[in-house]
């Protein structure tokens, strides 16, 4: 079995990083939500961390680890690496303890993404823009901090960032009289899962504590599951804010210790509950800040009758995603289909299809056709969403009793993403 850091925070430590942040972070409220109350028939908190001055928890343990840095630490100045929430922490922390900051962002970082850290490092802080993935960036951030030895502030894998996170649990259980029965949290890299845990662990042992991870990268999941660091070679990037390939050894061994269980989430589910969460509360989340509360669907018989808290963890939403998030929202309703649609080359062909084939309540939201010359069909990709999913099957059988059926799209993702 690999070894792993036997690192433990204690309550001291916490403690300590609460009394540094509490003029910096702030004490984001603990709400009790109405719609997943009724929903669940229970008691649903939502831990506000998407109101913090940077939209999200980071700046806990970015300042905390920071303002323990030593003075030739300081006067070196610091590196640190990524695409969104660390490094806007990073950069307030940058300016409120007047430390020179480079931070690595990969090239297709979005640009409000990139204003946003300007705007909370000001002078501060300088933005490289290194390569086209997050690895990319790390890696050249790693290299600076060795050419040059600056301190290299880790978004996940530290003790005073772990520390500085676990401010988050305190908070908690200071906000409300009433026992928690369940807590469920968001794990990327797992600093804030390990923090706000220990706590937990030692003031409310009775709370059952849940991590959550998108499916498409499962990466503390795997690890615990094979009792070893393991290493992701491929995954979904859609949930930015939760998806690691790789969690950290000091991570890894506290929720390995303290986390009750693990699960994952299907990023159409977290989709579904951004726009739902926007529709009936008029809260925004970014996809990592729905974990927790995506998680409830899956815990609905265990949670009834009980108190439980999700932590929302950032509001740092791309508002250009919105098409998207919608799209994979449908299509895990099973509400939104593509196929590959076989034209006859005749006239009305096409009227045939959507008088004949389609039903009163289907709308054609798709349409790329493709003509081609001394065949006897044309064929186009055509993307259909259904009022009910049990419209489905008989939109098949139709099809395919009028031979317009060619293919269908939904179970073949690397065609699916090629083609639409």
């Amino acid at each position: 079995m690999q070894s792993v850091t036997t690192y433990y925070p204690s309550i001291k430590a916490i403690e300590a990083a609460a009394e540094k942040l509490k003029d910096v972070a702030s004490k984001t409220p603990l709400i009790l939500n109405f719609q997943y109350s009724k929903k669940f028939q229970s008691n649903i908190f939502f831990k506000r961390e998407d109101l913090q001055k940077v939209r999200s928890y980071k700046i806990r343990g970015a300042y905390n680890k920071m303002s323990s840095l030593s003075e030739i630490e300081i006067e070196n100045g610091i590196v640190c690496a990524s695409a969104g929430n660390h490094a806007q922490g990073v950069a307030l922390s940058c300016k409120l303890l007047k430390i020179k900051g480079t931070i690595y962002m990969p090239s297709p970082t979005p640009n409000q993404k990139i204003e946003q850290v300007k705007m909370f490092g000001e002078d501060f802080i300088s933005i490289v823009l290194e390569g086209d993935t997050f690895d990319d960036a790390h890696h050249a951030a790693m290299l600076k901090c060795e050419r040059l030895n600056k301190a290299f502030i880790h978004p996940f894998n530290d003790e005073k960032v772990i520390e500085g996170q676990a401010t988050v649990g305190l908070e908690i259980l200071n906000q409300t009289n009433q026992p928690i029965d369940y807590i469920f949290v968001p794990v990327g890299g797992g600093g804030l899962a390990s923090g706000l845990s220990t706590v937990f662990k030692q003031q409310s042992p009775n709370t059952k504590i849940i991590g959550v991870e998108p499916e498409g990268a499962p990466s503390m999941l795997t690890s615990m599951q094979k009792d070893i660091i393991v290493e992701l070679k491929k995954i979904e990037r859609f949930v930015d804010g939760a998806a690691v390939r790789k969690v950290g050894d000091k991570t890894f061994a506290i929720c390995k210790q303290n986390l009750d269980d693990m699960i994952t989430v299907p990023e159409g589910k977290i989709c579904q509950t951004i726009l739902e969460l926007y529709n009936k509360d008029a809260i925004v989340v970014e996809p990592a800040g729905a974990l927790s509360i995506s998680a409830l669907d899956f815990y609905a018989e265990e949670i009834k009758g009980k108190n439980v808290v999700c932590v929302i963890s950032g509001s740092n939403n791309d508002i250009t995603r919105t098409a998207e998030i919608k799209e994979r929202a449908l299509i895990y309703a099973n509400l939104k289909h593509y196929f590959i649609i076989k034209f006859p080359q005749r006239a009305g062909a096409l009227r045939e299809f959507v008088v004949e084939i389609l039903g009163n309540n289907d709308d054609i939201t798709h349409f790329q056709y493709t003509k081609k010359a001394n065949r006897e069909n044309d064929v186009a990709v055509v993307g259909i969403q259904l009022k009910s999913p049990s419209d489905l099957k008989p939109l098949i059988t139709k099809m395919k009793l009028h031979n317009f059926y060619g293919d269908y799209l939904n179970d073949k993702p690397d065609l699916f993403q090629f083609l639409v």
